[in-house]
């Protein structure tokens, strides 16, 4: 009963047929995971893709949290023997988990109130009466029900316990608490102040200083980042019931609402004034803080869900960049005075050697000679070069020293080395390589990343690859769940090789735990390589429901049976034996014949178990198997002699990489060791409603410098490179340094050099020298 009634709720939601929800219950009840419903279960579901089954996955367990707890309640309830037949009817009709608690709110056992003490000092009926009928004059009534000995000690004690009682009454009306709710969602002002005495310590909070804006229009950013001032002191923050009405009208709208509810009308009667002083205490001391403090928690959960979106699609993105391939990679952890760490792998990430140079502290020579020899030794094809400090420096280095080296070059690429650090002093890292420096540890992760940034990646928290909006300011168990969902994805999106894939990639295998991929790699270093996906089931407590789940997400190369390498699923062969059957083709000649394929009538080949939809998938992944649904590689080219942010000018025609979308823009790294914001407003010619329909992570995009606050380490880019600056002058730094900068990027040749007294001639004869 309860499934059917989830089904048809998420149905609505997804506006798809109760049935479809009601099999992806029973699949997913069944122990089956996402990804694998997606792709082999279309038939079951009717076509259910990935992100429809996400939605369904989280309100499935919003939803049974739900019902968990009504029948909590109801059993609360029912014990205290209040429970009607009305009341668990609406009981039963709720679906949030506000309205529920709303409807519990008179029967929640609580602490002793002003309200429960006066019944208890007999002054209910003093209230009722007075509520009932105001013709009576409250003094008089009041002096009946005066008695020391059970608190009551004159009139005013007596009047204001049966105000306390009405009070907590009618801030207990589940309909009246709606109503109220609804119009503050609605009409309710977000105001923000400084905390006095907290200017300077709260500088970063100043844009909150004395700030307010509609609580319905609150952005996730805006409404995180108010948050954030008042966890951290500096900002107060409170609602405004009634933004529009002059300071000398006392009486708050939502007095009025509570007024209506309670059909009450003022005519002048005797107990009229005390009636009014109840309806403003239950809005004043109740209604008003309960629902700012509700209100509050509901602006927080909708930013932080907003927030978590962004991240998770950032990092969707970042997982889902194109691989710049399978190449001998050289990976460079640049530093300063520290100097630079080096470290190669080959095509399938293996470390084959490492070394620490020193380029910009006076040995460029032996640095130059160092890298050409392991780039030569190692055939070493691309250069991945990390983001952070020195940078810059280090790829002018690595320029200067490609330029000079006639036998042997590669392409470099900078790229982002976020988590890089993480990674190298995690236990993973210190198992795999267990007699390595932590920091070539890095440099190792800086190589493998370009090669296959999903690959790496997926080695890293993803909290600690840096592509949120105030990720530490969400619900870390929902921020946790959420990103594991989007590795997840991923990973079976691409699918992984079983042979080279390493325990952290295949444990985000659908069906797959920690201790099943680690079983895996065991068997392989044990065994070889797997010749076949039937090997699987020979692995240490791999058994009937893992191998199913994972079995057509796994890829091997070369194997004994082509299809292997396919993402066609092992119990979906009998399906191609059947199209091999009917064409007289071998599977070695079908498999990338796309002529042939195209030909094939998938109707042809269904049958109970495998429908239109397997046999679709089938035959696309025959035309084109193991096709990877990761994009083209494409990498930035940064403008020579604009490293820093004093080298920027108002006007430049930049290229750069987006680095991370929020919702109020994209910050993009143009090589300056500071990203630049491009503010929603400016990524478009046309209205852009969420910047993630126009850019997304990795992508690389040309933009204009617009302004630059040297003070504020803040870069204002567009993307609308016909777009002006609002003020010409406003990038803050004086004339002749504004000069010196545009004739530096105009002419690079007049940029200093760090390195510029090291000519052709020391290098050549290092070279000269390392070759005798």
């Amino acid at each position: 009963m309860l499934n059917q009634i989830i089904s048809q709720t998420i149905a609505q939601e997804l506006n798809v047929q109760p049935k479809q929800i009601l099999a992806a219950i029973g699949l997913v009840d069944e122990g089956n995971t996402i990804p694998f419903i997606a792709r082999y279960r279309k038939e079951v579901t009717d076509g259910l893709d990935d992100t429809q089954l996400r939605h369904f996955e989280t309100r499935l367990l919003y939803l049974r949290e739900l019902d968990e707890r009504r029948q909590t309640i109801l059993k609360s309830i029912a014990d205290q023997g209040k429970l009607s037949a009305e009341l668990q009817a609406k009981i039963d009709s709720c679906q949030s988990k506000t309205e529920l608690e709303d409807l519990y709110l008179p029967y929640k056992p609580k602490r002793r109130t002003k309200g429960q003490i006066a019944i208890e000092a007999g002054l209910e009926p003093l209230a009722d009466s007075l509520w009932q009928d105001p013709q009576q004059a409250p003094e008089q009534a009041a002096e009946q029900f005066i008695n020391a000995e059970k608190g009551v000690a004159d009139v005013k004690a007596a009047l204001d316990g049966a105000r306390y009682i009405l009070m907590e009454r009618f801030a207990e009306d589940a309909e009246l608490l709606a109503k109220v709710r609804a119009y503050l969602q609605k009409n309710a002002v977000l105001a923000a102040k400084v905390i006095e005495g907290k200017e300077s310590e709260g500088d970063k909070f100043q844009d909150y200083f004395a700030h307010q804006e509609h609580l319905a229009k609150v952005p996730s950013h805006r409404a995180l980042a108010m948050l954030r001032g008042r966890n951290e002191g500096v900002l107060q923050l409170s609602l405004n019931a009634d933004p529009d009405q002059d300071d000398s009208v006392r009486q708050s709208y939502c007095e009025e609402i509570i007024r209506q509810h309670l059909g009450v009308n003022f005519n002048q009667q005797a107990a009229d004034s005390w009636r009014q002083q109840v309806i403003s205490w239950t809005w004043r001391i109740k209604i008003s803080l309960h629902l700012e403090t509700e209100l509050m928690a509901a602006l927080r959960e909708q930013a932080e869900s907003e927030a978590i979106e962004v991240f998770a699609r950032n990092l969707t993105a970042l997982l889902m960049a194109a691989p710049a391939g399978a190449k001998n990679t050289m990976g460079l952890d640049p530093g300063l005075r520290t100097g630079v760490k080096v470290a190669v792998v080959d095509n399938t990430g293996k470390l084959l050697a490492t070394e620490t140079i020193y380029p910009h502290t006076g040995q460029i020579e032996k640095a130059m000679v160092s890298i050409y020899q392991l780039g030569k030794k190692y055939n070493v094809g691309l250069i991945a070069i990390g983001n952070g400090t020195a940078s810059r420096e280090t790829e002018r280095f690595v320029a200067e020293v490609l330029a000079k080296s006639h036998d042997w070059q590669a392409q470099k690429v900078v790229v982002s080395e976020a988590g890089a650090s993480v990674y190298s002093a995690s236990e993973l890292a210190a198992q795999e390589f267990p007699q390595l420096d932590v920091s070539l540890r890095g440099a190792v992760s800086i190589a493998r990343r370009l090669q296959d940034p999903l690959a790496e990646l997926v080695k890293i928290d993803p909290k600690a690859i840096g592509v949120g909006q105030y990720q530490h300011d969400v619900n870390q168990s929902q921020l946790a769940r959420k990103l594991d969902a989007v590795v997840e994805d991923c990973v079976n999106a691409v699918g992984v090789d079983l042979n080279t894939a390493s325990a952290p990639l295949l444990a985000r295998v659908a069906g797959m735990s920690a201790t099943l991929a680690q079983n895996i790699v065991n068997y392989r270093d044990e065994n070889g390589r797997f010749d076949s996906r039937e090997q699987l089931k020979k692995v240490s407590r791999l058994g009937p429901k893992a191998f199913e789940q994972c079995a057509g997400f796994m890829r091997i190369s070369n194997g004994k049976n082509p299809l292997d390498a396919s993402s066609v699923h092992p119990e979906a062969y009998p399906v191609v034996e059947k199209i091999l059957q009917a064409t007289a083709h071998t599977i070695q000649d079908l498999i990338g014949n796309s002529s042939a394929v195209s030909a094939l009538n998938p109707a042809q080949f269904t049958d109970e178990r495998f429908g239109l939809p397997t046999v679709r998938d089938i035959l696309s992944e025959l035309e084109k198997p193991g096709r990877d649904p990761r994009g083209e590689f494409k990498t930035a080219t940064f403008m020579d002699g604009v490293e820093a942010i004093t080298d920027l000018t108002v006007g430049m025609i930049l290229e750069g990489t987006v680095t991370n979308v929020t919702n109020f823009g994209a910050f993009v790294d143009i090589g300056v060791h500071q990203d630049g914001l491009v503010h929603i407003s400016s990524l478009s010619d046309k209205f852009v409603q969420d910047p993630h329909e126009v850019v997304k992570t990795g992508d690389v995009v040309k933009v204009k410098v617009m302004d630059v606050d040297i003070a504020r380490k803040r870069i204002a880019l567009s993307c609308r490179l016909d777009e002006q600056p609002q003020d010409k002058n406003s990038s803050s730094r004086g004339s002749e340094q504004h000069k010196s900068a545009v004739s530096s990027a105009a002419n690079p040749k007049n940029h200093s050099r760090r390195h510029a007294p090291l000519g052709n001639n020391a290098f050549a004869d290092a070279l000269k020298n390392w070759k005798k």
